[in-house]
């Protein structure tokens, strides 16, 4: 970090590359779960997230959270200039992104019991 409490450009993007990998793989794991449970596997990852809530295995109540983080994910990868770094920045320094990092410790349990069924 630089002197006074700001990131510098290298870091930032290391924010950035940071919550794309992580949202890349709860995406991932969705799809996992989805396919070790016998469910048809979306292309979309909203889709497949809206699945896990039919599934009950995330609350409907988060899927804004997870379509706000899927879509996080789509403008780093797809709009990197566009990104408003100082409100992700806001949202990492308010663990927002806590959610994702939840499920991915939380379904991995659920992908590990479903194998040993």
């Amino acid at each position: 970090m630089l002197a006074g409490g700001t990131l510098s450009g290298l870091e930032q993007n290391g924010v950035l590359h940071v919550l794309q990998v992580l949202i890349e793989n709860a995406i991932g794991k969705a799809r996992q779960i989805l396919k070790a449970k016998g469910e048809p596997v979306p292309v979309s990852a909203y889709d497949a997230l809206a699945a896990l809530v039919r599934l009950r295995l995330i609350a409907e109540a988060d899927l804004p959270a997870w379509n706000a983080a899927i879509g996080l994910r789509n403008r780093i990868v797809h709009e990197y200039m566009n990104i408003d770094i100082e409100r992700v920045l806001e949202l990492v320094r308010a663990d927002q992104h806590n959610f994702v990092t939840e499920f991915l410790l939380a379904q991995l349990d659920i992908l590990h019991t479903e194998r040993a069924e």
